[in-house]
């Protein structure tokens, strides 16, 4: 039972703030938050990724690389250019750590805006870290392992953030459902996606690239979006003019 709910835990938290944090407000800055909100939010990213902690620079320059290239030879993580998911994620991993690190500097376009906190990046980059986290994590199942089959899930919390990425970038554009045409490959891979919080809605979220909720239809539930609304009644988070009452406007480029 301990192991069962470290394991659901660690991969609902992650992938929470990849979505909400790295990726909704790091790379598209769907809404706003204070500087003390968002240190919180920051440390929570680097604190439930562990040892798999994406630095937002990283995660953010790729992503809007994504979305201006989707689907083409220069997407950094399209299922087209690539043979099968370890070959896209292995080169996405080369390509991130190059961007994370200062080693290459994207365009122009693609730079600035996202959040940033150097100590924390460092260690998230540390590969002292990284093991120490990987330590804790294997100390946790033996500790609390009742059956040796249990230990199969122990990698996965090593690496937990890319094999995030590697569902959302390889199901939501190969399998699923369009409500739109568009010239990428992007599908709805799930209706209820309780899986990735969200990010399955890929077709959705193409379409509409600065909506904060990422369902469309009525039958569609993006848990992510139910979550913001309460942190928005809340007072830590404010969408602006144009998401009121639950709904989202569209605007310039998104508009129709």
């Amino acid at each position: 039972m301990a192991i069962a709910a470290f394991f659901v835990g660690h991969w609902w938290l992650s992938v929470f703030m990849q979505t909400f944090f790295l990726h909704r407000y790091g790379a598209h800055r769907m809404f706003t938050m204070s500087k003390g909100w968002e240190r919180f939010f920051y440390l929570m990213t680097y604190v439930f990724q562990g040892s798999s902690f994406l630095v937002p620079r990283g995660y953010a320059v790729l992503h809007r690389m994504h979305h201006a290239y989707s689907d083409t030879p220069k997407d950094p993580h399209s299922p087209r250019n690539y043979p099968g998911v370890m070959a896209m994620m292995n080169d996405t991993r080369k390509r991130y750590h190059d961007i994370a690190h200062h080693i290459v500097e994207p365009e122009a376009r693609f730079d600035g805006g996202y959040p940033e906190w150097p100590l924390i990046d460092r260690l998230g980059q540390s590969w002292v870290m990284r093991l120490l986290w990987v330590a804790g994590y294997t100390a946790f199942y033996f500790a609390f392992a009742t059956h040796t089959w249990q230990f199969a899930l122990l990698p996965f919390h090593y690496v937990m953030g890319p094999i995030h990425g590697a569902i959302v970038n390889w199901c939501g554009h190969r399998y699923g459902y369009r409500n739109f045409q568009s010239d990428d490959d992007s599908r709805n891979t799930l209706v209820f996606d309780l899986v990735t919080w969200g990010e399955l809605f890929q077709n959705n979220h193409h379409r509409f690239g600065m909506s904060p909720n990422f369902a469309v239809r009525m039958f569609e539930i993006d848990p992510t979006w139910q979550v913001m609304r309460v942190f928005a009644w809340l007072g830590i988070i404010d969408f602006g003019e144009h998401v009121q009452m639950g709904r989202w406007e569209p605007v310039g480029a998104d508009a129709e």
